[in-house]
Formats: structure tokens, C-alpha cells, sequence
């Protein structure tokens, strides 16, 4: 774990914006986990989870997303690498008593630069497309918790947000 004062990376000594250069860096296996939840009203969440109605699509619809958001992370975040994903993973886990969706989005990667933002957009991603899909139902339904959960490899080790 690196000991020096934290600064911002994506600033220069003059502070302006810059990419981070990383051609000195080592290929290293990296991961990244985000989470994030989507909380909608009863009706809404009972039109998602009603047997033989849209659970399966909205929330496959979601996942196919996620990856394609992550996969396009950095034509969206400007000082983002383009970096090879070796995997995309999303899951969902419903929680019927607070009509909340939980999202958690893994990826990894074997490269010069961390996933963390790939991960989190995947989650974005999943969460606005659950969104759009039920909003018919529910103009009020809430993003929130959008966070990195954990982060492995390159130089600063392993994180947990616990």
C-alpha cells in the first residue's frame, strides 16, 4: 500500500487536466466490484416481479447494458483509458419488503490501469436502464448508492469499502 500523500492524478503540477500516463506501468491482473441500488414504488416493483411479467427482460435488458457501458467507459469519461476487459460480470438481487434492486458489477482485466470506473458505469448503467424500463409505473424511482465495493491489483493493492 503506497504511503505518499494522496494527490490528484488527473491534474498537473500546474493543474490542468491531463491523462494519466501509464506506459511505465506493468501489465498486472486487476479487478474492480461496484454496487448500486435502484428503489421504486409497490406497484412498479409488483409489475417487475410478477410471475411471467418483466423481470427477466428489464433486468437482462439491464445486464446486456451494463456491459456495453463498460466496454464504452472511456467514450464517456474523458480521462478514462481504453483498456481490454477480460470479463464483465452483473448481478441482481431483488429485496421485495424495500422494492429495492441491488446491482453489483465485477470486472477485470490484465492491464496497466484499474477497472474501477468501468465497474461503476456498469452499475450506472444497469441502474438508469431499470429506470427507463419501469418509469411508466413510477416516475419517482431512485438511483442511489452508486460506489466502488472493492479493487485488487497494480501497485496500491487491495481496497474494501465495507
Amino acid at each position: 500500500m503506497s504511503t505518499s500523500t494522496p494527490t490528484l492524478s488527473h491534474l498537473d503540477e500546474a493543474g490542468q487536466v491531463r491523462m494519466v500516463d501509464v506506459i511505465a506501468k506493468t501489465d498486472t491482473e486487476r479487478v474492480a466490484v461496484a454496487a448500486a441500488s435502484v428503489r421504486m414504488n409497490a406497484v412498479a416493483y409488483g409489475l417487475l416481479t410478477q410471475p411471467g411479467q418483466g423481470k427477466g427482460e428489464v433486468l437482462n435488458t439491464a445486464r446486456v447494458a451494463a456491459i456495453l457501458a463498460a466496454k464504452r467507459c472511456a467514450d464517456m469519461i474523458p480521462l478514462c483509458h481504453s483498456l481490454p476487459l477480460a470479463f464483465v460480470g452483473v448481478e441482481f438481487a431483488l429485496d421485495d419488503a424495500q422494492h429495492r434492486i441491488d446491482i453489483l458489477a465485477t470486472c477485470r482485466t490484465s492491464y496497466k490501469t484499474g477497472v474501477e470506473m468501468e465497474a461503476m458505469m456498469a452499475c450506472s448503467v444497469a441502474a438508469l436502464t431499470i429506470y427507463d424500463m419501469c418509469k411508466a409505473a413510477d416516475k419517482g424511482i431512485v438511483i442511489e448508492q452508486v460506489r466502488l465495493k472493492y479493487k485488487a491489483g497494480g501497485k496500491s493493492g487491495e481496497w474494501r469499502n465495507d
